[in-house]
This record gives C-alpha cells, structure tokens and sequence, in this order.
C-alpha cells in the first residue's frame, strides 16, 4: 500500500507550501511510504485528484486544494484532517495502515471508532472503564487538583499579608532615623 500525497510544486501560497512540507516531513519522521504526486506540472496527477475526492469533502468552489492524501485509490483526507490525526496520535488509522510494531497505543480504523463493536476490547485496555468514565475521572482529578491549589493559596495569604506589614512598618522606622536634618535642627537638639 503506497500513500498518494498530491501536492503543488509551484505553489504561490506560502499556507499550502508550508502545510505540504508538514505532512511530507510529518510521514518521513514515521517512515511511511508515500509517493508525492505534483498538480502543478502533471494534469493527470490534478484530474485524478480532483474528481476523486469525495463530494462532501470538497470545498464551497469545488477545487480541493493540495496536499490532498490517499491510501492507494481510499481517499484519507486533506491537511486539516490530517493535523486532527496527527493531534490525536491517529496518523496510521487516517491512512489505513496498520500500527507499526511495538506501538504503544492500539489505534481503531475510524470506521469502527463512533460503534459499540470494540467497546469491550477498549474498556479491558484502559482497566475496565470506558472511555467516558476516564474522562469524567481525570476531571475530578483536575478538579481537585485546582481546589488544593486553591487551599495552599488561601493559607499562605495571610502570611504574606502580615510579612508586607512588617515590611511597611521596617521601612517606617528607618525612614525616621535616616531623615537628612537641617543645621538649624541640629542646633536646636
């Protein structure tokens, strides 16, 4: 299976350009085969790509704009779904490859990803919880997280308040014994 990205050589957007050398770099650093197929000087290369991106994934104009990606013929998306993979640590489920060995995380192909099909699979891989209860966790967590915070500040606060105080009335004293006195006012003590 050889990824297609389609790109534009001569684009004059620095926005496509430099969305291309993301992906491009992107799936080098993952050492996926691709094959970059250039729009701009090749017609059948541009032809192929726009009619075979889906209806529903092309913009209001009707011209998708590079880099646009496929796993062979499979249409896998363009560079706004590809950072939302890439975000979410997808990249290989977005291509519809299968994860390279020793992976760490068990990715689900997209298709299966809004079903019940896995859902015992997943909920025995995160320790029996859904994918629900762990969020709902790891808020109360955050929560509680912010609320110790909270309570350490709370107790320090005074401290410090009296600590400026100190500090006020310090400087206070000095102030009186560091006062420049006039030579009159010398004479008259």
């Amino acid at each position: 299976m050889v990824i297609k990205v389609f790109l534009a050589s001569s684009s004059g957007s620095t926005a496509i350009k430099k969305k291309q050398q993301d992906v491009l770099g992107f799936l080098e650093a993952l050492k996926v085969d691709y094959a970059p197929l250039d729009i701009a000087c090749n017609e059948d290369n541009r032809m192929w790509m726009r009619e075979n991106v889906p209806v529903e994934k092309k913009p209001t104009n009707g011209i998708p704009l590079p880099p646009q990606i496929f796993n062979e013929e499979s249409y896998c998306g363009d560079y706004e779904t590809f950072f939302d993979a890439k975000e979410d640590n997808a990249v290989y489920a977005f291509l519809g490859l299968p994860p390279p060995p020793g992976s760490k995380k068990r990715e689900v192909p997209m298709e299966e990803c809004n079903g019940d099909e896995h859902t015992e699979e997943v909920e025995a891989e995160v320790g029996g919880e859904t994918g629900e209860e762990a969020a709902e966790e790891k808020v109360a967590e955050e929560k509680e997280a912010v609320e110790d915070t909270e309570e350490s500040l709370e107790d320090t606060a005074p401290v410090k308040e009296e600590e400026a105080q100190e500090e006020v009335e310090d400087e206070e004293a000095k102030g009186e014994d560091d006062q420049p006195v006039s030579e009159q006012e010398e004479e008259d003590e």
